[in-house]
């Protein structure tokens, strides 16, 4: 076992000149070829398929349920059956009404991004803090002492959204601080897999913010795609989850046979860890796009093959309309947004759809992951109100979407705004964008219709769609939680 020597000890890419020296590899299958995913071949062969396609509704019973168009709230997948081996969860422990202007002064949850600093007596608040300037001042021991005092009064994730945010973020600080987020990278099993969708699908039942992020992003590849006069599209998807976003665009493609003559072509950059769920992924949407009669491709490129290759390791083809997907996930896991950024312009693509639905505010600068740390915190709390909103106290759904779909992205933050600190300044991506003489390009007044309709739908009160600098918001009260862009070249 090596231990690590450092808290933020990040995995490093090979430099320029070393990846110039490999040939160009082309999008890779799952099956074969020297740079393949690790497979546990007794694991897939143990894998019941048709059962997950069941569970993401791929099959044939369930597909019109997956239609950009937003089904009435009567016909939103019920609640399944919760494995009884699923992570207990206390009940809420105050069953009081909680508004954040009651506690902090001022607006929003009282977090002063410039300072970080909070008002109202809170002291697990503090406490994180704390943690966060110590890791910034590699005082580690010093951080573990504050971190062994935030376990004490911050034992379970219950409570109103703020604490159970600081607890998932607390959660998170004590990895980094371990170095045990070094794990997360391996292959999921078949029980973690059935329970991340279920979780997805409970958080598309009773909250328009799943929905909205696909939506958003599949009418912009579709408004681009009936501008074009080529036949063959080309997504580049760099976030592709378990693909129930092409479930979606393909079945719109096929009602409307003018576009692209009924052709999709997805390359998805992919961890390594999502070895199982890309296999999934292939099956379902190759199936889906046979029952529709759409002429369906997907190929998987390894992210650890892109950050050496970048886009030479994703296979173009003269003469289809190139339209790439963007996250903050990209961003996080790359070390300079400019580079990327500037291979990006010398592919050209038609459009590029950036996706934001971690409230990622790419902050620039030093101290960069105190800012993060403290604007993640306020978004994931944000979240978690919104949840409390649309699902009852204590109901053990809200709690699985926790537990399989939020705390992950947490960590996943935690440990990447770290990682921004060693990293140094550099641009947001907006500026990146800019500088490479990129435009945002707006979204059609059928998206903007169509979003309002989906958050009317969603009967959840506090939710409402708003336009900023070029983005479609998605706003709880007034936070932001997804905005969704076009940009061109």
């Amino acid at each position: 076992m090596i231990i690590p020597t450092s808290v933020l000890d990040r995995r490093r890419s090979p430099s320029p000149a070393a990846a110039e020296e490999k040939p160009v590899i082309a999008a890779l299958e799952i099956t074969g070829g020297d740079n393949q995913f690790p497979v546990d071949d007794h694991a897939m062969r143990s894998m019941d398929w048709d059962s997950i396609m069941r569970e993401l509704e791929l099959d044939d019973d369930s597909a019109p349920s997956l239609k950009s168009n937003f089904p009435p709230p009567s016909s939103i997948s019920p609640h399944f059956a919760v494995d009884p081996q699923l992570p207990v969860f206390p009940d809420q422990l105050h069953p009081a009404e909680f508004r954040s202007s009651d506690v902090y002064p001022g607006q929003g949850y009282g977090f002063d991004n410039n300072e970080g600093s909070v008002n109202g007596g809170f002291d697990f608040i503090e406490d994180l803090l704390r943690v966060v300037d110590c890791v910034e001042s590699d005082e580690l021991q010093l951080a573990q002492v504050v971190l062994s005092r935030l376990n004490q009064c911050l034992r379970l994730p219950a409570g109103r959204p703020l604490q159970r945010a600081a607890f998932y973020f607390k959660e998170s600080l004590g990895s980094l601080l371990t170095g045990s987020t070094r794990n997360q990278n391996r292959l999921a099993s078949w029980t973690e897999i059935v329970q991340r969708i279920r979780a997805i699908k409970e958080f598309s039942g009773i909250s328009p913010i799943p929905l909205f992020s696909h939506f958003t992003a599949n009418q912009a590849i579709l408004d681009s795609l009936q501008q074009s006069s080529s036949q063959f599209a080309h997504v580049v998807d760099f976030e592709i989850g378990f693909g129930g976003q092409y479930a979606s665009l393909m079945r719109e493609i096929a009602d409307k046979s003018s576009i692209n003559g009924g052709f999709l072509r997805v390359t998805a950059v992919v961890p390594e860890e999502s070895a199982v769920e890309t296999r999934l992924v292939k099956e379902n949407l190759a199936q889906f796009a046979a029952d529709l009669k759409i002429r369906f491709q997907i190929e998987f490129v390894l992210m650890r093959t892109f950050e050496m290759l970048s886009f030479k390791a994703i296979r173009f083809v003269e003469g289809e309309r190139t339209v790439v997907m963007l996250s903050p996930m990209i961003f996080r896991r790359l070390n300079g947004i400019s580079g990327f950024v500037n291979d990006l312009r010398r592919v050209s693509p038609k459009v590029v759809v950036f996706v934001d639905s971690e409230g990622w505010n790419g902050i620039s600068g030093a101290g960069s992951f105190q800012r993060e740390f403290v604007s993640g915190l306020e978004y994931y709390t944000m979240v978690l109100e919104s949840l409390d909103a649309a699902a009852p106290t204590g109901d053990l759904v809200k709690k699985v979407i926790e537990a399989f779909v939020l705390r992950p992205k947490i960590a996943a933050a935690v440990e990447a705004a770290a990682n921004k600190r060693q990293a140094g300044g550099e641009m947001t991506w907006r500026e990146a964008f800019c500088a490479a003489g990129m435009r945002s390009i707006p979204l059609s007044q059928f998206v903007d219709f169509q979003a309002e309709c989906l958050v009317e739908k969603a009967q959840v009160r506090g939710f409402h769609v708003a336009k900023r600098q070029g983005e479609l918001v998605l706003c709880w009260h007034e936070r932001p939680l997804v905005a969704t862009s076009a940009w061109r070249f």
